[in-house]
Parts: C-alpha cells; sequence; structure tokens
C-alpha cells in the first residue's frame, strides 16, 4: 500500500511538472520552434542532470507512463491508415514508400555503422545492431506534422495526396520493420543462434502479435458501442495499450524461465493492427480518431517531458555532430528514394525533383522506437538515443518549411492572406439599398469576399469603406464586368429592378454559367423566367410566411438554415476531385463536428446514407463549424486549384 501511494505521489508530481512543459511548449512555438523541442527542453531540465526534480529511479518507477504512450503512438500510427483514402493512388504510394524503405535503409545503416563508433566498447555485434536499427528509425516520419502543413497551406492535388499517402503507409511500414530489425539486434547482442530455431521463434512471436491485434481491436469495438464517457473510454485505450506492455514483459520472463527461449510480443505492432483493425473494419473511425485526437495532446506532453528527462547530457553534446551527420545520410537516402520512387511510379518530373523534400518531419513514431531502443540494450541505448532524439528536433525544425517550399513549388499550395478566396466565397450583389449593405456586411464576416455594383454613383460613393469593394457602373459592359471579376464569381445575388435583375442574370447565365444566381423579386410574374435561367428567386412576403411557417414546424431547423446557431453553419460544396469519384460517403474522413445532409445530382436529391456513392459534379450539403467546413471545401476541390464549388 506504501508502494501505491508512493506512486501516486511521484505521478501527481510528474503531473504538475508536465503542465509547467506545456507552457514551455507553447513558449517554444513562438519562435517558431516545433512544440516538441520545448517539451524536451522541459524535460532536460527538470531531469536528473539539471535541476533534479526527478531522479533517474523515480524515471524507471515512471516507465509505465512511457509505455502507455508508446502503445498510443502506436494506435495513432495505425489509425492513419485508412484505406478508402490510400486506395486512388495505391500503385505510385506503394512504389514511392518501397525505393524510400531501401535507400534510406542502406544508406543510414551505413552511415551510422561508422559514426557511431564514439560508443565506448561497442563490438561488432552490437555495431551492426545499433547501424540496423537507426536505418530503420530513419524512415519514420510525422503524419501530425504532415498533415498540419498541408492544413495550413491549404494544399491540394496529386503531390499533396501522395505525400501524405507514402507519409502514413510508412509510419505502418516502420514499426512492422523494427519489429523484425529488434529481434535480430537481441540475437546479434545477446549471442543468440541465428538459424532455424530463430526464424520460427520468430514467426511464433509475430503470429502472436497479430491475434493479440485481433482480439485488441475486438476490445475497442465493443468499448466503443458502450454509452461511456469519452474520457472513460480514453483511460481504458490507455490502459489496454499499458495492458499490451505488461503482458509482454510477463510472457517473456516466463518464457525465459520455463522455455529458457525467450518469447518477444512487439506491443507497438499489437497496437497498430488493433487501430488499423477498427478504423478500416468498423463503424467507430470516426469516434476513435476523435477520441486519439483529444488525448494526444497529454499524452504527447508527459511522454516527450519523460524523454527529454532520460537524455544523458554528457553524452547529447558530443551527440550533436553526429545528428547533423545523420541528418545529411538521412536527407541523401530521402532524396535518393523518393526521385527513384517518383520515376518509376511515372510520376511527372517536377514532382520528383520536390518529393524529396517532403518527406523529412519526424516525430512520435521515431521517438518511440527510439525510446525502445534506449531501455532495452543497456551498453548503447543511452548514446543511441541522444543521437537519435537530436536528430528528431532537426527533422522537425527543418522538415515543415522544406514540405511547404515543395507544395509552393509544384502550385499546389493555396495560402492564405493574399486578399484571395477560393471556392464558394466569392459572390457579387447587384444593388445599393439597406439590405445589400446589410448582406454584405454579413457575408464579409463570414469570411466571404464580396464585391457590390451599384449603378447609383452617390450611393455607391457612401458604400465606400464599409469593408468591402463598391463598383460604380453605368452600362454592365466588358469592362464593368473585368473590373468585377466576374468570371471567377461563385454567386450572384441580384436586388435591383426585376428588369435589371433579368438582364444580369441572362448576362451571367450566357457567359459564364454562373450556376448560383439569386434574385429579390418585387412582382411574381418574372418567376418563370428567372426559373429559365436557374435562378433562386426570393419573393419577400412569401418569404416571410414560409419562415414563420418553419420556425413553428422545425425551429431548431430554422434557426440553423438562418445562421443563428453560434458556431454552426450550412453549406453546398461541389464534388471536383476525381479522386473522390465513386467513393463511398462513409469512406471519407470528414472532420468530426461535421454532417453531410444531402446530396443534389443532375437537379435531384438524393437521401444520404455511408453507403451512397459520390459523383463528380454533386453538390453536398454539408453542416458544420466555419474551420472544419472549409477543410471538407478543401477535399472535394480539384486538384491544384483549391475550388470546390
Amino acid at each position: 500500500m506504501e508502494a501505491i501511494n508512493e506512486v501516486l505521489v511521484l505521478v501527481g508530481g510528474f503531473f504538475i511538472l508536465a503542465l509547467a512543459a506545456n507552457t514551455i511548449g507553447q513558449y517554444a512555438t513562438r519562435y517558431h520552434l516545433p512544440l516538441i523541442s520545448g517539451f524536451l527542453f522541459a524535460g532536460i531540465l527538470i531531469g536528473p542532470y539539471v535541476l533534479g526534480m526527478i531522479s533517474r529511479e523515480e524515471l524507471e518507477r515512471l516507465r509505465f507512463i512511457d509505455e502507455m504512450a508508446l502503445a498510443f503512438i502506436a494506435f495513432a500510427a495505425g489509425a492513419e491508415l485508412y484505406l478508402g483514402e490510400v486506395r486512388p493512388r495505391l500503385r505510385p504510394i506503394a512504389v514511392m514508400t518501397v525505393a524510400q524503405t531501401l535507400a534510406i535503409t542502406v544508406v543510414g545503416a551505413w552511415a551510422a555503422y561508422h559514426l557511431f563508433g564514439f560508443i565506448p566498447d561497442l563490438g561488432e555485434p552490437a555495431r551492426r545492431a545499433v547501424a540496423l536499427m537507426t536505418g530503420v528509425v530513419l524512415i519514420a516520419r510525422s503524419p501530425s506534422s504532415t498533415i498540419a502543413v498541408i492544413n495550413e497551406l491549404r494544399a491540394k492535388g496529386p503531390f499533396t495526396q501522395l505525400v501524405l499517402g507514402v507519409t502514413v503507409v510508412t509510419d505502418v511500414v516502420v514499426i512492422v520493420l523494427f519489429t523484425l530489425a529488434y529481434e535480430l539486434a537481441l540475437v546479434w547482442v545477446h549471442g543468440r543462434p541465428l538459424g532455424l530455431g530463430f526464424l520460427l521463434l520468430l514467426a511464433v512471436e509475430i503470429a502472436t502479435s497479430v491475434a493479440l491485434g485481433y482480439l485488441l481491436a475486438a476490445f475497442f469495438r465493443r468499448l466503443m458501442a458502450t454509452r461511456l464517457h469519452a474520457w472513460v473510454k480514453g483511460a481504458l485505450v490507455l490502459a489496454s495499450g499499458y495492458g499490451v506492455f505488461a503482458l509482454s514483459h510477463a510472457l517473456r520472463e516466463a518464457s525465459d524461465r520455463l522455455l529458457h527461449a525467450p518469447v518477444t510480443l512487439e506491443p507497438l505492432l499489437i497496437g497498430m493492427i488493433a487501430s488499423f483493425l477498427l478504423v478500416n473494419y468498423s463503424g467507430f473511425r470516426d469516434e476513435f480518431s476523435k477520441l486519439l485526437e483529444d488525448l494526444g495532446p497529454a499524452v504527447y506532453i508527459a511522454f516527450f517531458t519523460l524523454t527529454g528527462a532520460g537524455l544523458a547530457l554528457d553524452v547529447l553534446g558530443r551527440a550533436w555532430s553526429i545528428a547533423l551527420a545523420l541528418f545529411a545520410a538521412r536527407m541523401v537516402g530521402i532524396y535518393a528514394g523518393s526521385f527513384l520512387g517518383a520515376l518509376l511510379a511515372r510520376e511527372p518530373l517536377r514532382h520528383a525533383a520536390y518529393s524529396g523534400l517532403a518527406f523529412v518531419t519526424q516525430a512520435g513514431v521515431a521517438l518511440g522506437l527510439t525510446k525502445k531502443v534506449a531501455d532495452e540494450f543497456a551498453g548503447f541505448g543511452e548514446p543511441f538515443a541522444a543521437v537519435i532524439v537530436g536528430l528528431i528536433v532537426l527533422n522537425q525544425i527543418v522538415g515543415p518549411p522544406l514540405f511547404k517550399w515543395s507544395l509552393l513549388a509544384v502550385g499546389e499550395a493555396h495560402p492564405r492572406g493574399h486578399g484571395e478566396f477560393d471556392g464558394v466565397r466569392d459572390v457579387l450583389l447587384f444593388g445599393d439599398d439597406d439590405q445589400t449593405l446589410a448582406l454584405a456586411q454579413r457575408l464579409s464576416a463570414d469570411g466571404w469576399q464580396v464585391k457590390v455594383a451599384s449603378p447609383d454613383p452617390e450611393r455607391a460613393s457612401e458604400l465606400m469603406g464599409a469593408g468591402f469593394a463598391v463598383v460604380h457602373y453605368d452600362e454592365l459592359d466588358a469592362d464593368t464586368l473585368k473590373a468585377l471579376e466576374a468570371r471567377g464569381a461563385d454567386a450572384v445575388v441580384c436586388l435591383l429592378s426585376d428588369e435589371e435583375n433579368y438582364r444580369i442574370c441572362e448576362r451571367f447565365y450566357e457567359e459564364y454559367g454562373t450556376e448560383s444566381l439569386v434574385v429579390r423579386l418585387a412582382d411574381r410574374t418574372w418567376a418563370p423566367r428567372f426559373a429559365e435561367l436557374g435562378a433562386l428567386v426570393v419573393d419577400p412576403n412569401m418569404a416571410t410566411l414560409s419562415l414563420l411557417e418553419q420556425f413553428v414546424r422545425a425551429p431548431q431547423a430554422a434557426s440553423l438554415l438562418l445562421g443563428l446557431e453560434e458556431g454552426k453553419q450550412v453549406v453546398d460544396v461541389e464534388l471536383r476531385d476525381p479522386a473522390l469519384h465513386g467513393a463511398l460517403l462513409r469512406e471519407l474522413r470528414l472532420p468530426p463536428d461535421t454532417l453531410v445532409l444531402a446530396i443534389h445530382r443532375e437537379g435531384q436529391a438524393i437521401v444520404t446514407h455511408g453507403y451512397t456513392q459520390l459523383r463528380l459534379g454533386d453538390k453536398v450539403t454539408v453542416m458544420g463549424s466555419p474551420e472544419s467546413l472549409r477543410e471538407v471545401e478543401l477535399k472535394f476541390a480539384a486538384p491544384g486549384t483549391g475550388r470546390s464549388a
């Protein structure tokens, strides 16, 4: 009981230190450093080599937190590999992954073999083990960093899709390869025979790990199906991850004692298989992904802080030069593998030239594998960890800017902040009355690019400086339309007389094919003529009556459609990405707070369900927060344009 109390006190103290580490990590971002750099630095500060707030013995007693975090990293890696997103470009992703894996492993292992000579008493077998495991760890990527850059630049296109697919698949491949490399390293370091017995034992270990992954996936399915609170589910997920490690330790000790042949399960492989099966073969993909997303920050703070606390500073000082050399070797391997893989996959030469810059980032999986090596191999674990952690920090600092550069170079980045809005964000308002002003202000506040065209010079002058562009015109000629950038308009709203409104709608219908034409009607006899142009007609009198009726019948729906619900909007997004043509609605990885309400195809409304197949040109009605809706617009956009409607 006393031991349990001591552990609880230790965990409570570490929790307080982790809060401080979070503050330091957030502060590091002000200087454009990655969050993990701040967490690692905080860990170094509180560790036994600086302030001594945590001793080496206490770090060992907190090892269970490390193991829970490692299991979580495996869950996250498996959950990222969603077959529905990889399948459209499976061949180039597979070719690129194989080419990179071979190139990075060979170059990295060769470099590590010659660079790790600084470790005292490192014999030839251990040196081979270090080289092999280093080569495998260098393959690992950071899907979270890659996704963050893609979202920041609103990148869209075949190059972006290829990079993301390869990054996600690689993190799964590296865990499988590390399982093999780790077992081979144990044989070399401990002097075990490398023969048929080793191969049989390895086959048993992998088969057992796969079977346990299936069982864990079944447990997760049952857990997700319950009505427990999300935090309870999260705690059980973390506890199950630690349970896998505990089972692995127990089985290894028992088999060594009884059979004199230790059977080593691979917890990372078990966790990855479990989450992969859950995400791809159950209906709980969104809920499980959201659960991991919510748990991620706390888990990573604890893990990176403990990793920093365990770093040997005396070794770290000597390790930076080796980390730099390994960084250069890894860049050579990445560039060679990426260029060759892109050529073999018949990607454009421009994509091949810049692909090597897109795969530099590393984070969770690489650190997790490094931590496993440090814990298992006492002779070279600490120096190995110091070098690889230094390398990961370099990769995380240099990687995102290089990836941004590559996206800009291939023309698939659509960054914000230059006065240009894509997709459904461009609207022209023809009118100058109070309703025009109010509508322009509302749309501007929602992030639309608004231009108001007024035939009245005095009224146009009054509207100047209201926060949106105002253009005065006498005639709707070519110069006026050019000034309004009419060709790029996604919606046109006409608030003038019926006759003038009709001329405007007809012009846009015939010359630009603008689909979203909205008209405020004065005389209902004009309605059929506008209907021929496909314009949406708003009769003020009938609209008021219909709204009153809707508020009586469905007040919540009416409030939502009118934008009265804070933080929620409804938009129509057109599917323009050929890669999504034929995809099932259930296969889309949309933000968790979005909901597909309907699909309009060739003028017909479709009642949607999970097995509804998408078609190019579909108008998808989606509800969600403004930020999430922008993600949906980008996902549906045509490759290389960033425009979805």
